[in-house]
């Protein structure tokens, strides 16, 4: 079974390999293209970023990308509401004492590179490849580390707990929402990136307002996501044990 298994998938692999290079080669830019690469820093009505996947997703379609974002928060929503219980805090160790020694060291070092890698990827989603998004997953992972090497009760501790998690995923929410509106206050219209928010400060590029949805979506992701992991690391036993609550 394994071996028709390995072939079956040797084949398919092959198949699509001759399939995309039988493909002609495209040799010339499509006029669409060629509109999005020149406008997405030059021009009367460009976004100011030299990271052209980010003009386009938070200011040529960032209408539709707002309605992404906003599935994607209802899907949090929903599994916040799935796993809701009756929240009664106790104290709990982090046993880190009864850790090898290599684990906390790794652990803190590498959830403390997390922290910094994920914040440039958000900050200079507008100039290199990345953004808000990008590093708010990135960013999750930091927390869900000290859930598997310590426990959820190792960030309680510290205080992260679900409710801040989620209080920090909707000052996010919150700061979307008013940066797309904002425009609105000078005459504008919504989600307008030029000319309100300035294109570059000190001479860091900024992206007129792709920045600050990077910073604010950078914040609710990696929060909405901490929140979630919180609840699916609850003890099966105390969740179990108290019908829905947990001591």
């Amino acid at each position: 079974m394994k071996r028709l298994l390995g072939l079956l998938i040797l084949f398919t692999v092959v198949i699509g390999l001759a399939l995309y290079l039988s493909l002609p080669t495209q040799e010339n830019l499509r006029s669409l293209g060629e509109f999005y690469l020149k406008n997405s820093y030059f021009g009367n009505y460009s976004a100011k970023s030299p990271e052209v996947v980010t003009s386009i997703l938070w200011d040529y379609r960032g209408v539709d990308t707002l309605f992404e974002t906003s599935v994607f928060f209802l899907a949090i929503i929903g599994s916040l509401t799935i796993f809701r219980v009756e929240m009664k805090k106790k104290e709990r160790g982090e046993a880190e004492s009864s850790l090898p020694l290599p684990v906390p060291v790794v652990t803190k070092f590498i959830a403390t590179l997390l922290l910094a890698i994920s914040a440039s990827i958000a900050l200079h989603g507008q100039v290199t490849p990345g953004g808000g998004f990008q590093g708010g997953a990135a960013l999750a992972v930091a927390p869900l580390l000290i859930i598997a090497a310590y426990s959820k009760y190792a960030l309680e501790n510290n205080g992260l707990d679900k409710t801040k998690a989620i209080v920090l995923r909707s000052i996010g929410l919150l700061g979307i929402v008013l940066i797309a509106l904002a425009p609105l206050l000078s005459g504008g219209y919504a989600m307008q990136n030029q000319p309100i928010f300035p294109a570059e400060a000190l001479g860091v590029p900024l992206g007129g307002s792709l920045v600050y949805y990077n910073i604010f979506e950078f914040l609710a992701v990696g929060a909405g996501f901490t929140a979630v992991f919180l609840l699916l690391a609850i003890p099966e036993e105390e969740f179990k044990g108290k019908g829905g609550a947990y001591e």
